[in-house]
């Protein structure tokens, strides 16, 4: 009996230790599936589409990497972009993105034998990579906390808002895949930090150049590791592991991040990496006076090192001062100062504050990406200063910096949910740890006492994540799996109306004008346009050249006459607006007029002032009240020429702008250098063809090749798009004016499109 005991105690903790690992690796694969099939549900309603508009030329890019190979990517200008400029596309893109989807259809396809477009690769990738995030979020916070921390962070990652809105299917931007690799960039660095190893640091480098080819965010991680030394160096944790772990990633990850043909020599010229660069040369100081140290008396070391400190801080403030007059260095950029001075972008680069996802965060965003675990956020962060330790100096300052950036910008809040999430797994672990064990105690009323309230605490922590885990399926499936391509909205009875307008007029971009033609719209639908219709373009999302971009935004807001002129100058064939009055999409041109008044005004301001279409009360109206510059303006008469002639219900009057909330003021009007070529079902997408000097003065009474406008019983609809691309208002009933004479039948629609 005794032996068989002895037997069994020493056989018990085997099987605990083995049982350990095998759940924790149950947890996290689960984690990972979750992670996976949360962002699915833009695939199970709609189909397996691109989202959004940057993703569209992602998805060119990889196409044109797919079919013709490395070489013709690196050296791809695309001369339908930025019309007639051009643009070189293998110098002006992080090739992270295209060059991993390429890997990985290139396995699946010619190595594993299994069939699968390129187009469903980039659908699926960023899902594929949230539940990579997983696992490098659990790696991380066990680095800085323990396992059960490392566990619950995980699960927040996988399902939390903040980092789905970028990663749901069809969102294929580099976003989808850089979290990742900012956590993985973490979490050697943690390691490598830790211990000093060679291995761990030179992961580190590689991690950053994976990094480096796949986002601009990389600029983040070239910033904080180097304030993390610096902490380390000013609270006395610096070490001899600090110094060989940064030394091996900064000149490692300098040489690879160069190979980037993007990035180029940008280390060694820009500012915004020169704090990397003084830190490295920081370091060599640091240890070459702790050599010295050991071997000078403390009278004579006190006096080397001040002349040292002293003669380095006159040497580098005025050589970068001359490095940067002279050009070497380049000074910070606007987007920089941007993040400094919220009012910086809007005075002096408009481009940048006419983008949504470039404003200040409002408080609903923060509760509506992070929700409960913002709340546990700080508990996680004074539990980080309550127990430092070197790696949770970087927690912290990543904490701070995160929290500023991402109130500054709401893009950054991306960047800030992951540590939210790492302080936020702390706090539950270590109260679930403390309020889940049972303490010895002699009276059995204060053990009961303390039972019923250990009781409480935990029923709470669950209620909240069980609450949490709801909000972030609501949100996911509501506000962050939608297509701005593809809107939909719900009818009396439940079912859905898919109202497909943007991909019917791309499409009949593509079939019924030249293939040469030039398209002329703002500069958000430029990759959609390419994408879609295969069509040339004036501009695009990438707003590389605001000069070209301030004409557009000239001729959409000049008279049709200087308008004209303009597109002879440009060589446009077709001009695409987008128009939300009809359907109540907050999200079209009108709305986001003032914005190309703005920009054109900054490159033209004797021609373009915005004060110019105000009205007198200083209000934009497009009403009876509107001033006659705008009313006349291009843009106004392309989204509501022939809408006088429409009206949605009997309660309201002709011309009633559903986005506005208001009756148009100037109505009958006709167009004299452009004539109508197509108009969507429900008037979101209006496309014109620009007259040839030869086809002034004709007659244009007869609207060719128009499609009939939906004037079906209007049902009520809910938004069901991005909050940043704009809403659909609830439907009312339309009704066809008296006279349809301007409207072609089905028909008639037909038999045109035939011959």
């Amino acid at each position: 009996m005794a032996s068989t005991d002895v037997q069994v105690s020493t056989q018990a903790p085997a099987k605990a230790s083995a049982v350990g690992p095998l759940l924790k690796v149950t947890i996290l694969a689960l984690i990972a599936v979750v992670a996976f099939s949360s962002r699915l549900f833009a695939v199970v309603r709609f189909e397996s589409i691109i989202h959004e508009f940057d993703p569209w030329f992602n998805y060119r890019a990889t196409k044109e990497l797919t079919d013709n190979g490395v070489y013709e990517f690196w050296n791809w200008f695309d001369a339908t972009a930025w019309y007639p400029l051009g643009r070189i596309v293998g110098g002006t893109v992080y090739p992270g993105l295209m060059v991993t989807s390429g890997s990985i259809h290139y396995i699946l396809n010619f190595l594993l034998h299994i069939p699968i477009h390129i187009r469903d690769v980039c659908v699926f990738l960023a899902p594929l990579f949230s539940a990579l995030t997983a696992f490098a979020m659990y790696a991380f916070t066990k680095e800085v906390w323990d396992d059960a921390a490392g566990l619950f962070a995980a699960a927040f990652i996988g399902i939390i808002p903040g980092y789905i809105s970028r990663s749901v299917a069809g969102s294929y931007d580099n976003e989808g895949i850089a979290i990742f690799l900012l956590m993985l960039t973490y979490y050697f660095w943690i390691k490598g930090m830790k211990t000093g190893s060679l291995l761990w640091s030179g992961c580190c480098a590689l991690a950053y150049f994976y990094m480096v080819g796949a986002w601009g965010g990389y600029v983040f991680i070239t910033n904080l590791i180097p304030l993390h030394v610096l902490s380390l160096m000013l609270t006395g944790n610096f070490s001899m592991k600090v110094y060989t772990a940064y030394s091996t990633w900064y000149i490692l990850g300098l040489v690879l991040s160069m190979q980037i043909p993007f990035v180029g020599f940008l280390p060694l010229k820009t500012s915004e990496h020169m704090a990397a660069f003084g830190m490295f040369g920081l370091c060599q100081i640091y240890a070459f006076v702790s050599y010295i140290q050991e071997r000078m008396t403390k009278s004579e070391f006190q006096w080397l090192a001040k002349a040292t400190f002293y003669s380095a801080l006159a040497l580098t403030v005025p050589g970068l001062a001359i490095l940067t007059k002279l050009g070497y260095v380049a000074p910070f950029s606007g987007r920089f100062y941007s993040l400094w001075d919220t009012g910086y972008a809007k005075i002096h680069i408009p481009i940048i504050a006419s983008v949504s996802e470039h404003q200040p965060t409002t408080w609903t965003s923060f509760f509506m990406d992070l929700h409960v675990v913002a709340a546990f956020f700080p508990a996680g962060l004074y539990l980080m200063f309550k127990n430092l330790k070197p790696e949770r100096y970087f927690v912290i300052l990543y904490a701070v910096t995160g929290t500023y950036f991402a109130g500054v910008m709401v893009r950054l809040m991306l960047t800030l949910t992951p540590i939210v999430v790492v302080c936020a797994a702390v706090a539950f672990s270590t109260l679930l740890k403390r309020y889940m064990e049972r303490p010895p105690s002699d009276k059995k009323e204060e053990e009961a006492s303390h039972q019923s309230m250990q009781s409480l605490v935990v029923a709470l922590l669950f209620i909240f994540l069980a609450v949490f885990a709801l909000h972030c399926t609501w949100v996911t499936s509501n506000a962050y799996s939608s297509p701005s391509v593809v809107l939909a909205t719900n009818r009396p009875d439940g079912s859905r109306n898919i109202l497909d307008d943007f991909r019917e007029a791309y499409y009949w971009l593509r079939m019924n004008t030249d293939e040469d033609a030039t398209v002329m719209s703002w500069w958000d639908y430029g990759y959609q346009i390419a994408g879609f219709a295969n069509r040339t373009t004036l501009v695009d999302n990438n707003t590389w050249n605001n000069s070209h971009i301030a004409l557009v935004g000239m001729a959409m807001s000049s008279n049709e006459s200087r308008s004209y002129e303009l597109m002879q100058e440009l060589g446009v064939d077709y001009v695409l607006v987008i128009f939300g009055g009809m359907i109540g999409y907050s999200g079209d041109d009108i709305n986001k007029f003032l914005w190309m008044v703005r920009i054109a005004q900054g490159e033209h301001p004797n021609e373009i002032k915005e004060k110019d279409y105000f009205t007198a009360s200083g209000e934009y109206k497009v009403d009876a009240n509107a001033p006659e510059r705008m009313t006349r303006c291009l843009m106004y008469k392309l989204s509501y020429y022939r809408f006088s002639e429409i009206q949605l219900s009997y309660s309201m009057p002709s011309g009633y702008d559903r986005t506005r909330g208001y009756e148009i003021g100037y109505k009958d009007f006709d167009l004299t250098h452009v004539e109508e070529a197509f108009t969507s079902e429900n008037w979101l997408v209006r496309i014109y063809r620009v007259l040839k000097p030869h086809e002034l003065g004709a007659n244009q009474g007869e609207t060719k090749n128009v499609r009939k406008p939906a004037n079906a019983a209007r049902e009520t609809s809910k938004s069901s798009g991005d909050r940043h691309r704009g809403s659909i208002q609830n439907k009312v009933e339309v009704v066809k004016p008296k006279s349809d004479s301007h409207i072609l039948s089905e028909k008639e629609f037909a038999k045109r499109q035939a011959a």
